[in-house]
């Protein structure tokens, strides 16, 4: 008999997880943030306690509620505002002007 551990071991892209967990989505949320929503999950899943007494059936609640969570971050934002990835939390704070570009192109011959 398969544990919900070995099922979730056997997936891997986004749409296999939302799937997985009856999550409704829409393609073109996953298609623009899938990446985004995998690593909230995991986040999600990190913080999460007390899951050692919890039977499958109530660990799967959880990571649903978590997989709905993480996708529902996304339909609502986008990955620059949730800062995911380090390279966005690197950005904050961070702006180029677009004379600090000019200046960076050669000079006009």
């Amino acid at each position: 008999m398969n544990t919900l551990t070995e099922k979730l071991k056997q997936l891997s892209a986004a749409e296999e997880f939302l799937e997985f967990f009856g999550v409704p989505y829409e393609q073109s949320v996953v298609n623009v943030s899938r990446l985004h929503i995998l690593k909230r999950f995991y986040q999600y899943m990190r913080q999460e306690r007390g899951l050692d007494g919890l039977d499958e059936i109530e660990i799967f609640k959880q990571l649903r509620s978590h997989m709905a969570q993480a996708y529902d971050d996304f339909v609502h934002s986008n990955a620059a505002q949730e800062k995911v990835f380090k390279v966005f939390q690197d950005a904050e704070h961070k702006s180029v002007s677009l004379d600090s570009l000019r200046n960076t192109l050669p000079a006009k011959v």
